[in-house]
């Protein structure tokens, strides 16, 4: 598992290093469309190059904002356009339902801006957001609105510790691994319980 995270951000690494900005962009589209490449290494690396004077702050926030935004819209049209049926035909197959469906489509009706908003700035949760957003038929409009506001302080933040660390960067993204493994664990004991709970309910 190690190997493979040290692998998934040396990608991330070699696209900022070989192709700058471009790189910065790309690799955000990817994070953001459910490709678990992490941002945390490319906007601090990103910091990292606006501390040596090859860019500025501002165009390395803009990079990843927009790359954050395309691709997390790319995984909300994804979710909208096909989710709903194959949770219609395989879904039974993992304990959900229609009833299900419409829970998540009252929870994003009621809560999605916050939804949406608060987990742009939450490691693993930040990668895969978009595609309930968009299987649950979130609005548009208010999707795209608040995963841009969700994605402002985030990116920020990362490019300014990049900044302020230069090359000590790598630190920074060895105290957040620790915060994604805790998030990711805590996201699989809760799906656990509840197709526990839910194969209980069916069993009585």
């Amino acid at each position: 598992m190690q190997q493979l995270l040290t692998a998934i951000s040396e990608t991330a690494l070699h696209l900022v290093d070989t192709m700058g900005i471009w790189g910065i962009w790309i690799g955000m589209i990817l994070e953001s469309a459910c490709i678990p490449i992490p941002s945390e290494v490319i906007m601090l690396s990103g910091g990292f190059l606006v501390a040596q004077g090859s860019l500025s702050f501002a165009e390395v926030v803009v990079a990843g904002v927009v790359g954050n935004l395309i691709g997390s819209i790319l995984a909300y049209y994804v979710g909208r356009a096909g989710g709903r049926r194959l949770l219609d035909k395989y879904g039974k197959y993992i304990l959900l339902n229609a009833h299900h469906l419409e829970q998540a489509e009252r929870w994003f009706a009621r809560f999605g801006e916050g939804t949406v908003f608060f987990t742009r700035m939450l490691p693993f949760i930040r990668t895969f957001i978009s595609l309930p957003a968009g299987v649950a038929g979130m609005k548009s409009w208010k999707f795209v609105v608040f995963t841009f506001l969700g994605c402002i302080p985030w990116n920020i933040a990362l490019v300014y510790l990049g900044y302020r660390l230069g090359g000590n960067w790598s630190i920074v993204e060895q105290y957040l691994h620790p915060v994604s493994y805790a998030i990711c664990g805590v996201v699989v004991l809760l799906l656990a319980w509840w197709l526990l709970r839910r194969k209980k309910e069916r069993a009585a």
